[in-house]
């Protein structure tokens, strides 16, 4: 699973999730892309899941690029345990995804692969998405 190398702090503070993203709200790479119409949160097991699906739709022909990356530690404690003394391990990685921002490019395939492959790949994402192209949404 996608995790970062290396951290500055191993726990962060929750946040909020307000505003739209600015960057990564446009395409960079590919010909038709799967952006986020809300705010959520995408672990990295959904990210890999996502990609997974595009690949096996695509049946390996044209080119994926992930455009997001868990950056940002969830915290658990352990099971049973009282409340207080302290916050938890951290468990996993998420990414922090505002509306706006591309999540996949993908090009080098036909139209109506390209656009089968995003949708199903929003199937498996815990918030609402749509498939945009370079000239407009679809």
């Amino acid at each position: 699973m996608l995790s970062p190398k290396k951290v500055k702090h191993r726990k962060v503070f929750k946040g909020n999730s307000r505003g739209v993203a600015s960057v990564g709200s446009s395409l960079a790479f590919g010909d038709f892309a799967l952006k986020a119409t809300v705010c959520g949160k995408m672990s990295a097991q959904q990210i890999e899941a996502a990609r997974i699906t595009i690949n096996r739709t695509m049946k390996r022909g044209g080119k994926v690029w992930i455009r997001v990356f868990p950056d940002k530690p969830l915290t658990k404690k352990a099971a049973e345990t009282r409340m207080g003394k302290g916050k938890g391990s951290p468990e996993s990685w998420v990414a922090v995804i505002q509306p706006g921002r591309i999540l996949y490019e993908i090009s080098g395939v036909s139209e109506d692969v390209a656009i089968k492959a995003l949708e199903l790949a929003g199937n498996k994402l815990p918030f609402s998405t749509k498939v945009v192209s370079k000239e407009n949404t679809l």
